[in-house]
């Protein structure tokens, strides 16, 4: 990097020092030109103006002549074409150059007849013509040192070459350092991809640029290993999603199985047997009607689940009354006696409002009433209100139960889960309503957890949105 630009730098100031050398030699040939001019006009102004020139004639032999570049100096006056006056060897004109038809030679520089090498100034002419005045220097050695750029500038031009080399030279190293300090960061991250620069820059423009590229370079690595770690979590998330459809898919079939084998089981058994009595016919066929509502069951809650995983942010929601909804709900089971002798009573204040999906959350309420009343082996359950902030509700659903061993209940919420196996498929459950649940609360942006009750059943706390100007999604 240093001799590239030393000798660019050279080769510049070489051809500034020769373009002054023939700027400044240019500079003092116009200057004899225009004392050359001066002298041919003052001749022609003198004549001008009727005083005889003979005294200013006299005055340049002396005054010039007496200057060493002068000293040869030659002036030749012309009247009527006749050459009445010269000082040094007479100039010849001929009749064209004395009429100004053509030019005496080049009016900066020429050569006489006799070859010598001469500054010329035109001929100047009276305004009559009758008058031409002609003045030549020839271009001797004293007029060739004189005219010859000063060896100063020679000094300069050296002078300032070694002062912009060692400028250069420092510069160069000094910027140097900073570009092979970029290179190794490069060669290292080209090689190491743990590799995170951190080095010493200095406090100037060009660092302040390695600084920033070293930042991009940081920000640029650590976006590529946030990118790995989302790309990461979010296969992650795919794997699990297929994992649980492929779980949801065989507990479906392994669910599906059973009522279906019943089922044909008692339909074989009465066809098979034409001879069969009403009564027995009769109690097949109720018993495949239990297992095919079964399977209605099952086939609802499936596609219920299936909903709330799949489009659970996209559920519509409104302003519900949730002591409306509640009354509504239990005025039905005490109607119904689904419960059987199981009791179930609210403490859900009026005005109570959220932001909800009337369908869900009914059917929530209605699942964890029916869970309880087939599994706890208790005589009631109660869902109240337990209290509030600015954006939830919180509420309680117990019985009197039981409850479930510590360690089943991390698993209440998961698909197909059973406590007892035997007893869960009797009481008529597909196994799918407690994760109905679950999803229902999380689809309205609700928590929702399991606990035993200190004095004996098991409680579900959940929470969910109050309803303020409008609906959450």
């Amino acid at each position: 990097m240093f001799l590239p630009l030393v000798l660019t730098l050279w080769v510049v100031i070489i051809g500034m020092g020769f373009l002054q050398f023939h700027n400044e030699a240019q500079l003092r040939e116009e200057k004899i030109r225009e004392q050359l001019d001066l002298i041919n006009s003052r001749v022609i102004s003198y004549y001008v103006q009727n005083v005889n020139p003979e005294s200013f004639l006299d005055f340049v032999a002396r005054y010039y002549r007496a200057s060493e570049l002068y000293e040869k100096i030659r002036i030749s006056v012309y009247i009527d074409g006749q050459l009445k006056k010269s000082y040094g060897r007479p100039i010849t004109l001929t009749p064209e150059e004395l009429a100004g038809t053509v030019s005496v030679g080049d009016k900066k520089r020429g050569r006489d007849a006799d070859g010598n090498d001469y500054f010329y100034a035109e001929p100047k002419r009276s305004p009559d013509g009758r008058v031409v005045v002609c003045t030549i220097l020839p271009r001797d050695s004293a007029v060739k040192v004189a005219t010859a750029p000063s060896a100063r500038i020679l000094y300069i031009v050296v002078a300032v070459g070694l002062v912009v080399t060692i400028l250069s030279y420092f510069s160069t190293r000094y910027f140097g350092r900073n570009i092979i300090i970029l290179r190794t960061i490069a060669e290292r991250a080209a090689t190491d991809p743990n590799f995170i620069p951190a080095m010493d820059y200095p406090n100037d423009e060009l660092g302040d640029i390695s600084r920033q590229i070293i930042h991009m370079y940081n920000e640029r690595s650590q976006a590529m290993q946030r990118q790995k770690r989302e790309h990461s979590v979010a296969l992650h998330a795919i794997e699990e999603k297929a994992r649980s459809k492929r779980q949801l898919t065989n507990n479906i079939n392994h669910e599906l199985r059973t009522p279906i084998g019943v089922i044909k089981g008692y339909l074989d058994t009465i066809l098979d047997n034409p001879d069969m009595d009403e009564d027995s016919q009769r109690h097949f066929l109720q018993k495949a009607r239990e297992h095919v509502n079964r399977l209605v069951n099952l086939i609802a809650d499936v596609s219920a689940i299936t909903r709330l995983e799949e489009g659970g942010e996209m559920i519509s929601t409104e302003e519900l009354d949730f002591h409306d909804v509640v009354y509504t709900i239990a005025s039905d089971i005490e109607e119904s006696g689904s419960l059987g002798d199981m009791t179930f009573s609210f403490d859900v204040p009026l005005d109570c409002k959220v932001n909800g999906n009337y369908n869900l959350l009914t059917g929530m309420v209605i699942n964890l009433a029916k869970n309880a009343a087939a599994y706890s082996k208790g005589t009631m359950c109660e869902l109240n209100m337990t209290g509030q902030d600015d954006k939830f509700y919180y509420f309680i659903f117990r019985d009197n139960g039981t409850g479930v061993g510590a360690e089943h209940l991390p698993h209440l919420f998961e698909r197909f889960y059973r406590i007892d196996s035997g007893r869960s498929r009797k009481a008529g459950g597909t196994g799918l309503g407690l994760p109905i649940v679950q999803n229902t609360v999380l689809a309205h942006g609700g928590t929702i957890h399991p606990e035993n009750c200190a004095d004996g059943g098991l409680a579900f706390i959940f929470s969910l949105p109050k309803y303020k100007s409008g609906p959450l999604r």
